[in-house]
């Protein structure tokens, strides 16, 4: 988390953010941006608005998944595809610093608020794209998610066992690490360089490539001009003994991540184990090591083992279970999860990201579709009798 000092301060006060994302890479990043600080403003579109909205498990009515990205901004609605609506976008683009988008490259431009546009308008403004593909290249217009991107990434393509399927993960690692946080990068070394010149600029961030350092070690295979270990038969990636899952005695699962010599032998020697090195080199050697580890983890319960974990330096951990997080201990004591207040007005858990301030900070709870769109549009300088008229005519949401 960030030092004590910085989350009193907040270190973003003041940057305006308009956000015109949905799902899951951009509300994550503005979501950040918030918890540095930043006043963020979400703009949907009058039908369907944010996908996540409505997408079960559901709090109140609204999505949880999007109650936990959208705490922290003001909501309005506004139909860009309505010429007075993005004649509005154009009114109200002066007043940010950064424009959050996720569209496909051209969609906005057809709208007649593309990059140039409103940059043009506004050439302090910090414009971020976050897409699939990125702005140019053969791809650029492709439809695409998470398990599209680690596909071209390459991430797929190192995970899972030898000789089956490569596994889809249950994290939207793509989303996120390869799209919302190189966002905050980008824009945080944005808004550092239009202090210095007065000028915004146009970051381009595509998914697909922010997720190939994921597979940082994979790589270095390519690098060194080896050809790579089949899937599953590396050190990173299931193929060795020392690093691997396994099933407990009760069920429940552990990660073994004893990958350095001494984590091993430690390991080995206090399970009764053969604690030769040759258990962290690949080879044909490791289907009879982890069949032998295996019997070994099978033999006591999850909680045996984090006992075990306790008394024992060998990176032996539990595989814990989404509902299971708040109770854990370290979590506890990190502040990780907190309660704050949902969308309907009563208690709802929430996630601090680790820049952001958690329970310390006053949180304001997601807010309805266009709660805000007057008030937003009156610091503008629109009048009321010009919102209402925006309003009538199904350019706004009100």
């Amino acid at each position: 988390m960030l030092p004590e000092s910085l989350r009193h301060r907040r270190p973003l006060e003041g940057v305006r953010v308009l956000d015109l994302t949905r799902l899951l890479p951009g509300p994550f990043a503005s979501l950040v941006l918030a918890d540095l600080g930043a006043a963020v403003d979400k703009l949907e579109d009058p039908s369907p608005g944010d996908y996540l909205r409505h997408m079960p498990p559901t709090v109140d009515g609204q999505g949880a998944a999007w109650q936990a990205l959208n705490r922290d901004k003001r909501s309005l609605v506004i139909d860009l595809k309505n010429p007075d609506g993005a004649d509005t976008l154009r009114r109200i683009i002066p007043r940010y610093d950064v424009l959050l988008e996720g569209f496909r490259p051209g969609v906005l431009d057809r709208l007649g608020v593309g990059h140039p546009t409103l940059r043009a308008l506004h050439p302090g403004l910090i414009v971020c794209a976050i897409t699939g593909y990125g702005q140019d290249g053969p791809l650029a217009k492709r439809a695409g998610h998470d398990l599209n991107y680690l596909a071209r990434a390459g991430v797929l393509g190192v995970t899972g066992p030898a000789g089956q399927a490569p596994a889809v993960s249950g994290a939207q690692m793509a989303d996120v690490a390869g799209g919302a946080l190189w966002a905050v990068v980008a824009i945080l070394a944005a808004l550092q360089e239009r202090s210095r010149t007065g000028v915004g600029c146009v970051a381009d961030i595509a998914m697909s490539e922010g997720a190939v350092p994921l597979a940082s070690f994979a790589l270095a295979s390519l690098f060194a001009g080896e050809r790579p270990r089949a899937r599953g038969d590396g050190v990173l990636d299931g193929g060795i003994a020392a690093y691997s899952t396994y099933l407990t005695a009760d069920g429940g699962a552990v990660a073994l991540g004893a990958l350095e010599p001494k984590f091993w032998t430690a390991f080995a020697t206090a399970v009764g184990l053969d604690s030769s090195l040759d258990a962290l080199v690949p080879g044909p050697h490791q289907a009879g090591l982890k069949a032998a580890v295996a019997a070994v983890i099978a033999g006591r319960t999850r909680a045996a083992w984090e006992e075990f974990a306790r008394s024992h330096d060998c990176c032996i951990e539990p595989v814990l279970e989404p509902h299971e997080l708040p109770g854990d201990p370290q979590h506890q004591h990190r502040g990780v999860f907190f309660e704050c207040e949902g969308f309907g007005g009563g208690s709802m858990m929430a996630f601090r990201t680790p820049v952001g301030p958690g329970a310390a900070h006053p949180h304001t709870p997601p807010r309805a579709a266009g709660a805000d769109t007057r008030a937003i549009l009156r610091e503008a300088g629109l009048d009321d009798d010009r919102i209402d008229a925006l309003g009538a005519d199904g350019a706004i949401g009100l």
